[in-house]
């Protein structure tokens, strides 16, 4: 027995000995073969219990102790938070604080962490005031955990006006949870309550705000960030961290961490100025950056795009051994992807000695991100073979990619495999569904998406709205944005946009020039280059050419891009001179702008004036400057076909011919006869129809017709202007096939049904 109670001592003394639940066991036998046990041996155990979160054992030998010391209490205080018990473990100090207990500096960091993963600014006030009373203010660990939650509350825009109502349970308890008078009848009314509670059903509750439950703390950060940060201006920003430094400045001992959290608060919150400052002064104070450090001041760098002082961090990490940190590995990827070294961002992630999820969704994003989608696919198709699990923010990431690339039936299986996950009802997956659908050519379901949202955040606005323009629904995005401007949403640049381009598609003169004005005089937003290149489309479709040519002018720096959709306007309207004039403007601020030299030519050539067209031709080859050609591309069973004009290098190219063959007899039968206009080229004019039926559109229109089941809807990607000849004749293939055929060239979207198109023949 001698022996025995040795041995106990030097457990109870050294519990970091016990290495195993078992060995943990073990104990509790012996404790118990001594009669009576010693509270201390106990409350020894239940710390030993708590290190391996056995909550269940921890709460029965805590229930036998008649009066528990702050030992207990703190060991049970942190299982619950182990075990994302946050109401809990507040109501286990309540209980602590009732019975008379004093709490040491051993107790507060725990339930400071409660109120920070709680979004409990209130309480979280009240614990901070408690922690003075008792004079722990001091103490470094305490201070430290006061920062971290300061600084979370902060970086989410909280403030106490911004209690979470999921937590009305807790009111009234911060006035009265710390003193020292609380009544037993206080606790009994606690504990009752927290009975009554399923736990599960407690977890669910504080699951909707403390993104450390379900470990997706970059999503819900995010969401909270994004919805608080739209509202705050700069003079608030600054505030936001008055109670971080308020803390930092009155400790008295400062370490490491100290310094990171109140770098990484200033990070977060957008002061990166003061964030460098304080790494400065870290310096100064003989303090050497580690990796948290250094993850802390890579998104700055990636906001500068400052690619020089990211590879200053980037060789600081390797000179000490950090770069293998997952952590600065997804920021070295993340920084120079915004820095469009995404060569560099690929050779990050592919030396790390282990990819996770983070990293993963870091390249991804920084593929698509700089237009690389597919390798964006491609890395997202080698996580899961890597059997690492796509979290929420892995598909807000690929989705853009299947939109850009209109492969629909992908965003189909990633859309299957969220709604299987459950992530259809987060706020970024859903926007990130409604734009692939809409730019994928099926603005119907994107639509239904974004009816069935119950939040709808500006992404997912301007998403519809532009969807709706861009497939011919001009007053239906009318009607949307209004809509979002009487829920309250300030429209955004992003949003001007896409109104003004659904009132240029529908040739909405009236409507347009409102809203061009309206953003400026009702919300105070300068027009940009966008603004100014739809309202010139509109302008320039409706034949006020003049018009058009004035408000471009009005620009101080007006860019070769605006000025070709007044060039394209004067190719439709057949206006030469004007033509010329706005060329000779193009070639001065932008000389390569190869779209401008063919428009031109092309202008030409309708004009017959084919000395003109062929100088223009010849000195675009002196000067080494290529016409892209035109292409047209459609997905057959997950695989995408290429066409270009006059192509035969199809294995299915006998069958495209005969069932263009079979279709233009068709054709002709209905009324259709050639526009031979859009031909630019100084042939016969036999030869001008052969030209246009090779048309590359046409031949992945006819290949979709053989390849794909009747009545199933053919769509089709194009990287140019459809010619006004495909247009009439894609109508009379619709009616003779009986098919839907879709059609995104590179203005809008066609639908073609029944012999008529979506655009009204106004393109």
């Amino acid at each position: 027995m001698t022996s025995t109670n040795s041995l106990l001592k030097v457990l109870v003394r050294s519990p970091n000995t016990v290495s195993s639940k078992y060995q943990a066991k073990q104990l509790h036998a012996q404790i118990l073969k001594l009669k009576p046990s010693s509270s201390t041996h106990l409350s020894a155990l239940i710390s030993i219990y708590a290190k391996f979160k056995l909550l269940h054992d921890s709460l029965l030998l805590f229930s036998t102790l008649h009066s528990p010391p702050i030992l207990a209490y703190k060991s049970i205080i942190r299982c619950y938070i182990a075990h994302n018990l946050f109401v809990q473990s507040l109501g286990c100090f309540m209980q602590m604080r009732a019975s008379g207990k004093y709490p040491d500096h051993n107790v507060f960091p725990s339930v400071v962490k409660s109120c920070a993963l709680l979004l409990d600014v209130k309480l979280g006030e009240s614990v901070h005031g408690c922690i003075i009373r008792f004079g722990m203010d001091y103490d470094l660990y305490t201070c430290n955990a006061l920062m971290n939650m300061y600084a979370k509350f902060h970086s989410l825009g909280l403030s106490g006006s911004h209690r979470n109502g999921k937590h009305k349970m807790l009111d009234g308890m911060s006035e009265r949870m710390f003193s020292s008078e609380v009544s037993g009848e206080l606790i009994h009314k606690f504990e009752k309550r927290m009975m009554s509670i399923d736990q599960n059903v407690s977890l669910n509750k504080v699951k909707c705000v403390s993104p450390q439950i379900n470990g997706n703390s970059e999503f819900t950060d995010r969401s909270y960030r994004e919805t608080h940060d739209s509202y705050m201006g700069e003079e608030e920003r600054s505030t936001r961290m008055d109670s971080v430094r308020k803390v930092f400045e009155m400790m008295p001992r400062r370490d490491l961490v100290s310094w990171n959290t109140v770098i990484a608060g200033n990070a977060q919150s957008g002061m990166h100025e003061e964030a460098l400052m304080m790494v400065r002064e870290m310096g100064n104070a003989n303090l050497k950056p580690d990796s948290f450090t250094l993850s802390s001041l890579l998104p700055i760098f990636a906001e500068y795009v400052d690619v020089s002082k990211g590879k200053e961090i980037h060789g600081y990490a390797v000179r000490n051994c950090f770069d293998e940190d997952f952590f600065i590995g997804s920021g070295l990827i993340v920084m120079y992807a915004r820095c469009n070294r995404v060569e560099d961002s690929l050779w990050v992630f592919s030396i790390l000695p282990r990819q996770d999820a983070i990293s993963w969704n870091s390249i991804i994003a920084g593929c698509v991100q700089n237009n690389l989608y597919d390798e964006g696919l491609r890395l997202f198709q080698q996580m899961l073979k890597a059997k690492v699990k796509p979290r929420q923010v892995s598909f807000s990431s690929i989705l853009p990619a299947c939109a850009h690339l209109t492969k629909l039936n992908l965003g189909k299986q990633l859309h299957g495999y969220i709604i299987r996950a459950g992530f259809d009802d987060n706020v970024f997956i859903a926007s990130s569904l409604v734009d692939m659908y809409a730019k994928c050519g099926n603005v119907k379901v994107a639509r239904w998406i974004f009816d069935k949202m119950e939040l709808h955040d500006m992404v997912s606005w301007t998403a519809i709205i532009m969807g709706c323009a861009l497939h011919g629904h001009a007053h239906d995005a009318i009607s949307l944005f209004e809509q979002m401007e009487m829920g309250g949403v300030r429209p955004n640049y992003v949003a001007f946009v896409a109104v003004l381009t659904a009132c240029s598609h529908a040739g909405l003169i009236d409507e347009a020039w409102l809203y061009f004005n309206s953003m400026t005089q009702n919300y105070g937003i300068a027009p940009g280059l966008e603004h100014f290149a739809a309202m010139a489309d509109l302008l320039g479709r409706a034949g006020k050419l003049d018009e058009a040519y004035k408000l471009i002018s009005s620009l101080e720096r007006p860019v070769g891009s605006v000025w070709s959709t007044l060039l394209s306007a004067c190719r439709v309207h057949k206006n030469v001179d004007l033509a010329e004039k706005v060329a000779k403007e193009i070639f001065e601020v932008d000389p390569e702008n190869v779209g401008a030299y063919i428009l031109l030519s092309n202008i030409y050539a309708a004009a017959q004036r084919w000395r003109d067209a062929s100088k223009l031709r010849v000195f675009m080859k002196v000067k080494g400057i290529k016409k892209n050609p035109a292409c047209s591309w459609i997905e057959v069973k997950n695989k995408m076909h290429a066409f270009v004009s006059g192509d035969k290098s199809h294995p299915s190219c006998d069958k495209i011919y005969e069932t263009l063959k079979v279709l233009l007899e068709k054709m002709e039968q209905e009324g259709y006869v050639p526009d031979t206009s859009e031909v630019f080229h100084d042939v016969e004019e036999e030869q001008k129809k052969q030209l246009l039926y090779g048309h590359s559109e046409r031949l992945a229109i006819a290949f979709g017709i053989i390849s794909i089941p009747a009545g199933t809807t053919i769509r089709i990607t194009k990287n140019i202007r459809m010619c006004a000849d495909c247009h009439t004749a894609t109508k009379f293939i619709s009616k003779i096939v009986e098919r839907e055929i879709v059609v995104r060239d590179n203005n809008r979207f066609h639908h073609f049904k029944g012999g008529k198109c979506s655009c009204g023949d106004y393109w």
